[in-house]
């Protein structure tokens, strides 16, 4: 198999399998996925979308936001990690939004990035799926499989990105990025791997990665 063709692979074999690609953090405007995404770092989705209902009833908007306390949000949000560096970047965001943007969530990956505790990965994801605009977020899942199935050398998620978007066409990427998640999830966990399982990483895996999966 060529690249191209392993490449084709991948977007056929996903396709089949997850022709709708529903956002997995529940959201129902751009504020509100921002901070659903910002709280998903080193958490789950699942435990993200039981906390921000308690959050987004309290405020679900900037304004409302900075009338709570750093600590108020962070009692909050507590159960999905990492919230005293959370709350100050959820209240911090928010006062900027209002200083800087008129509330609103900039449709710019530059003024996105320079909001507190909105890294590359985030900013990336609110503009494929708030703005419908090409990124190619690259999680934890996303940088494993480019790895395995020999499409990227897994050196850093920098590299995963630029290959991924190199190797997938541009109007395929939004959509891509969440199929590459829901097939790592269900088919290729970095823990319980069985690649008999894994009908992607079996046709056009790394072949080091396969034989050391044998060795096992």
């Amino acid at each position: 198999m060529t690249k191209a063709e392993k490449v084709q692979f991948v977007i056929d074999t996903l396709e089949e399998l997850y022709p709708e690609t529903p956002i997995p953090l529940d959201h129902k405007d751009p504020y509100t996925l921002l901070i659903a995404v910002l709280m998903s770092a080193q958490s789950t989705d699942a435990r993200v979308n039981t906390i921000t209902p308690l959050l987004f009833d309290k405020a679900d908007n900037p304004y409302d936001m900075v009338k709570l306390s750093v600590d108020e949000i962070r009692d909050i949000i507590k159960p999905v990690g990492l919230s005293p560096m959370k709350s100050k970047g959820i209240y911090g965001l928010s006062k900027i939004l209002i200083e800087k943007h008129n509330g609103e969530v900039p449709i710019d990956m530059e003024a996105l990035e320079e909001l507190p505790a909105v890294g590359h990965k985030t900013a990336s994801v609110v503009m494929a799926q708030a703005f419908d605009i090409p990124a190619f977020p690259v999680d934890t899942h996303i940088h494993r499989l480019m790895y395995r199935w020999n499409l990227s050398n897994g050196k850093s998620v920098t590299q995963t990105e630029k290959d991924a978007k190199r190797l997938f066409p541009k109007e395929l990427w939004n959509k891509l990025h969440l199929q590459i998640i829901y097939y790592g999830r269900e088919y290729s966990p970095a823990r319980g791997w069985k690649l008999e399982n894994d009908i992607i990483t079996k046709t056009v895996g790394r072949k080091s990665v396969m034989d050391d999966y044998y060795k096992k």
